[in-house]
């Protein structure tokens, strides 16, 4: 079997062991034969408009005005205000109109005659979802989703000087930068990733009207950093998929490895550092990130807010207990994230806030600061418990998988 021939075999493994909601049905051609002969005469299909046979309207399209009203735009094109009015009244349960969004796209299909009514208003509420308006013999509201395209990729790559770089010079969707940062955010330092680190990965990409939305899901990745090669193999354990390496180990910990992607450390962890505006040598018990100010900043762990406060040193700050040993502050927000307050629950990779440059500050950056049975310790040099590795019961079927996995990789 050929290289290409053993991936495609494999990857349709793999593929068959998650939901078939990943997959499109193929519909075979509608087909007609001619009542004299034996050849086949291929019915030609209506053109259709989000579901709607359009061959037989006019199209209009345009985007929703600021301001604007709804019943403008309908009644220009011959709806009346009574079947506007019922239409809304009788489909408040399916979509509030209060939420159409200004500048978003909107298509008539309009009768072909000189009064050109409006029978359908198709309104896009988002990449995914439409709203289809129906003024014929039945006045409604219809939700409509578009139809997603899912292309299995392959795709791997050499650092020169970062992961996001990387991925933009090789044509790669920046969204991949992302997610990989994601799964392996404790496993790989990325503000300490050397040139010669490589990655491959197996992915899907989603696509609707010929459009990249983005990166869907991740079949399987390899990352080799500082000499080390790490493999992140998808698995569903107690009904939740994560990411293991080759061993069963979760690379999910209790800790992320930074509270920030891609950005750049300017001061480290110190018991005496010369302050840039002070000109004092004195402690720093933090790490430095730096990042344009509205980055968002990432809580490292689950835990609870007990402190939320502004002072001239440390500017806006917060700071999370995790458990009974560790806490954690962030220093130098522009803003808190919303939701956020004392008393808050959150969970790992929860936004917490944004960068900024509050308090004695040269610049916008975050100032990280972790603490271990109430001490400042370095947090790039915190060794963090993992979380639960594949249970024993799990590990014949982890193991099936995992060779899927290290099979496709290896054919990149």
């Amino acid at each position: 079997m050929s290289r290409s021939g053993k991936a495609i075999f494999l990857l349709s493994v793999l593929l068959l062991s998650y939901s078939c909601r990943y997959f499109k049905k193929e519909v075979p051609e509608s087909f007609a034969l001619a009542h004299d002969t034996l050849s086949v005469e291929k019915i030609k299909e209506p053109e259709k408009l989000f579901g709607i046979p359009a061959d037989s309207y006019n199209i209009v399209t345009g985007h929703i005005k600021r301001n604007g009203f709804l019943s403008e735009l309908l009644s220009g094109h011959g709806v009346s205000l009574q079947e506007i009015e019922q239409v809304l009244r009788d489909s408040n349960s399916v979509f509030d109109v209060r939420k159409i969004r200004s500048g978003n796209r909107y298509t008539l299909l309009c009768e072909t005659d000189s009064a050109a009514r409006a029978r359908y208003m198709i309104y896009e509420h988002d990449p995914f979802m439409c709203y289809i308006f129906s003024f014929n013999d039945s006045l409604n509201i219809t939700p409509y989703k578009k139809e997603i395209n899912r292309i299995i990729r392959y795709s791997s790559g050499t650092i020169e000087t970062s992961l996001w770089e990387s991925m933009l010079s090789a044509n790669q969707h920046p969204a991949l930068a992302v997610e990989l940062s994601d799964i392996f955010a404790w496993t790989v330092d990325f503000f300490g990733l050397q040139k010669g680190d490589s990655y491959k990965v197996i992915y899907n990409e989603l696509y609707i009207d010929n459009e990249s939305l983005g990166i869907g899901k991740i079949y399987g990745a390899e990352f080799t950093w500082a000499g080390k090669k790490i493999t992140a193999i998808p698995f569903i354990q107690d009904s939740i998929e994560t990411y293991f390496d080759a061993d069963g180990n979760s690379l999910r910990k209790a800790f992320l490895k930074a509270p920030l992607q891609f950005s750049r450390i300017t001061s480290r962890f110190s018991g005496s550092r010369l302050h840039p505006i002070l000109r004092i040598r004195r402690p720093h018990f933090g790490v430095d990130y730096a990042a344009p100010v509205g980055t968002p900043v990432h809580v490292i762990g689950d835990g609870k807010v007990v402190e939320m406060r502004s002072e001239d040193g440390s500017g806006r700050m917060i700071r999370i207990v995790h458990n009974s040993v560790y806490s954690t502050a962030y220093l130098h927000l522009s803003r808190y994230a919303e939701g956020i307050g004392p008393g808050s629950f959150v969970k790992q990779g929860d936004i917490i806030g944004y960068v900024g440059s509050s308090g004695l500050s040269t610049g916008p950056h975050l100032d990280f600061r972790f603490y271990q049975n109430g001490s400042p310790v370095d947090p790039l040099a915190v060794e963090a418990p993992p979380v639960e590795p594949v249970a024993e019961e799990n590990m014949e079927r982890f193991e099936r998988n995992k060779l899927v996995v290290l099979s496709l990789l290896s054919t990149i």
